[in-house]
């Protein structure tokens, strides 16, 4: 896809933002395991950079997807996976739906407020025990006269300490698993919604991850997005989005990973000699790099299918599960021409290749891609 000049004043813009306000913070945040996401978005909001295809109306840029795609790879300067993924929920995974489907009531609601920077939103599909599987989630929303009444709880909800919304998934009727379940804006404050723990995880250390759970919660059926039952075709709408963005923004956490170890082993000497002067080293450091891009090409190639407006389940599908393989080979091979300072902590390597395993986990693991592309095949089992 050809970028113009406007997509590179995006990415200069995104670069000095992340350099000047979030970077010389991230060692702190990710010590303390969280990061100021109020802030931060406030200072994105007022940046214009957390609608860039969001509608106008409720304060988007009105943009086609290019420009967010050109947002979600750039947010790979930032020195951890943590904060880019808690971005990347707010404007590619908890948004989309309610952008696309929702009533102008909830989007000035929720999605106006969103976009400025005022509201921080999360996602609630994900379950224990219906992780991957969206369409075996338990949560209900049964009808009360005008509201809904939702029991149930989520799991690994990223921004859910923080949030003051959860676009959550529930089953509203008794019906077919696809055909039965409704997307429901909640809000954080409501009565019934409790955040069970603040979950601890091997990598992502600056986003915060949590455990709902809904008590007899009641909100309007005015708060669901689009229409009743259809809350699994809109989720698998959004998955394609948030695959998409996974994919580009891993490649860019991947290129990073390549142009760190470039430099460490071109100053590194062992054995009288730079270690990248070593043939296996940059023979190894090549192919990483034809990997990259050629994850990286599919996905633009994805990007343009959405631009134009065509389905692109398939590529996205595909482009994220090469992201996820591609991004731990490369994070695990340069930490390996890294040595013991590879091991290291307090070394930026280290962690890109804790926080890029989820890749291949998060927005559906590598083998629920397979099942889908086995589907689009015709080899999948009926």
């Amino acid at each position: 896809m050809q970028l113009t000049h406007e997509h590179e004043q995006l990415r200069a813009t995104i670069k000095r933002f992340i350099a000047e306000q979030v970077n010389p913070h991230v060692d702190e945040w990710e010590a303390a395991e969280i990061f100021p996401a109020h802030q931060v978005f406030k200072q994105m909001g007022d940046l214009g950079l957390l609608g860039l295809d969001k509608p106008v109306e409720f304060g988007g840029a009105g943009l086609d997807y290019s420009y967010a795609a050109v947002f979600a790879e750039t947010l790979a300067d930032i020195n951890c996976g943590g904060i880019p993924m808690a971005i990347g929920v707010q404007t590619d995974m908890c948004t989309p739906a309610l952008a696309r489907r929702g009533s102008d009531e909830l989007r000035r609601e929720f999605l106006a407020p969103a976009i400025a920077g005022d509201m921080v939103g999360c996602l609630g599909v994900s379950e224990v025990g219906s992780g991957s599987d969206v369409a075996s989630i338990k949560t209900t929303a049964r009808k009360d006269g005008d509201d809904y009444i939702i029991n149930g709880g989520k799991m690994w909800t990223t921004n859910g300490t923080q949030a003051d919304w959860c676009c959550v998934l529930a089953n509203t009727g008794d019906g077919a698993p696809h055909r039965n379940k409704s997307l429901i804006m909640v809000p954080m404050k409501t009565k019934g919604v409790s955040i069970a723990r603040k979950l601890q995880k091997i990598g992502m250390d600056s986003s915060d991850t949590a455990q709902l759970f809904f008590d007899d919660v009641r909100v309007p059926q005015r708060y669901r997005i689009g229409e009743e039952g259809l809350g699994f075709t809109y989720q698998m709408e959004q998955f394609q989005i948030e695959r998409l963005w996974g994919a580009l923004n891993s490649m860019g956490g991947a290129q990073r990973c390549i142009d760190m170890t470039i430099e460490y082993t071109r100053e590194r000497k062992a054995f009288g000699r730079a270690l990248l002067d070593n043939q296996w080293i940059h023979y190894k450091l090549a192919e990483m790099q034809a990997d990259v891009d050629c994850v990286r090409a599919l996905a633009w190639n994805c990007v343009e299918d959405v631009v134009a407006g065509r389905d692109a389940t398939r590529l996205a599908t595909v482009a994220k599960l090469k992201a996820g393989r591609v991004v731990r080979d490369v994070a695990s091979g340069c930490l390996q021409f890294w040595g013991g300072m590879g091991y290291m902590n307090d070394s930026l390597i280290s962690r890109f290749y804790r926080d890029t395993r989820l890749t291949s986990i998060g927005g559906g693991a590598d083998e629920v891609m397979l099942q889908i592309l086995c589907k689009y095949m015709g080899t999948f089992p009926k």
